[in-house]
Order: structure tokens, then sequence, then C-alpha cells
């Protein structure tokens, strides 16, 4: 039997986990971690594998855009992702309290958090906002789910898509990008 994907975020169920990830201890490094999910789409792995050098330019200024290198990414799929306004104002936040060298999310020891840590994170998170159906995969699937609804209004095209979410098939973004029954009423109505 195959397995559910997991659950895409609406926009109340986000603002409920960011809350939840604010009151909690840690709260500027939590919010990172949610957004470094739902506004870069980064799997655990690669958020667990983030350091301040992909993120700094060389003036020590959040930059514009995450590069993320081979290595810290799934089967090699490294690549550059923008910055949006909310995840940079949130990693200025985390390092203007914890500093800029080393990996961007640490434990409580000051250690690099690992992807299975990552994903209980997310799993306590999602439990403690009553966000049932939720995973680690949920702030990616939501990432790419609202990128293809609107990638029509920057120009682009599916293929974009599939490069922001590093994947090497095409067949896998659709796989990730959840439908809209109200879209499609709304479509059928157009023809």
């Amino acid at each position: 039997m195959r397995r559910r994907p997991a659950k895409i975020l609406r926009p109340g169920e986000l603002r409920t986990l960011l809350k939840a990830a604010g009151r909690a201890r840690h709260p500027e490094r939590n919010t990172v971690i949610v957004l470094l999910s739902v506004r870069a789409g980064l799997r655990a792995c690669e958020i667990a594998s983030l350091e301040w050098g992909m993120v700094l330019t060389p003036k020590r200024q959040i930059n514009h855009v995450i590069e993320l290198p081979d290595w810290a990414a799934k089967k090699g799929s490294g690549r550059r992702v923008p910055v949006h306004r909310e995840l940079k104002v949130a990693l200025a936040r985390l390092a203007a309290t914890e500093g800029q060298d080393g990996p961007i999310v640490v434990s409580e020891r000051g250690r690099s958090m690992t992807a299975r840590t990552i994903v209980n994170w997310f799993a306590r998170m999602y439990a403690l906002c009553d966000l049932a159906g939720c995973s680690s995969h949920s702030g990616r699937r939501t990432f790419i789910t609202n990128a293809a609804r609107l990638v029509y209004r920057a120009g682009g095209s599916l293929r974009d898509v599939q490069q922001l979410a590093g994947h090497q098939s095409l067949k896998t973004t659709q796989a990730y990008i959840d439908g809209d029954t109200d879209a499609q009423r709304r479509l059928v109505r157009l023809l």
C-alpha cells in the first residue's frame, strides 16, 4: 500500500506553526527551520547541512540566494535558491543572536543538527500544533505546490520549479504538486 504524501500547509496552518516555533525555546532557529522548508523548499537533510557560508555575501550580509552545493543536497542536486524576504529577515535575526560561522541550525549543545533530528523536530512541532498528516516534507510540498501555481505569473515554467526543488526529473516534481479542487471548478466554468 502506498503512503499518503505529506499534507500541504494552508496559510493559517503555516501561521500556527510559525507562532508555535516562535514561542518554543530557540525561537530564531526554529523560525529559520520552518522557513527554509516552506520558503526555500529545502529537505531535512539540506536544512541540517546548511552553513552560514552558503547564505552570506563576502561582506557577511544575507545573500539574495542560497548556494546549496552538491555535497549538501540529496543525490548531488546542488542548486541556487533565491532567498524569500521573510527568510532573509529570519536569517538576519538568527545571525545576530547565534553568530555567522559553521552550521546555521545547531542543537542546544551547539552542534550541527542531523537530518533525523530535523525530521523529529518537525514531528514534535506538528503534533504540538495539532496538524495531522504533516511531516518534515510538508513545507517542501507546500513550497513546490505554491511555486507551480504561481510560476506563470513570474513568466516561468514547471522546469523552473523542478530546478528550485533540485529534482532530476519533472515527473518527480509533478508528484509533489497538489491539485486544487476550487481552481479546477473555476477552470471548468471558464471553458
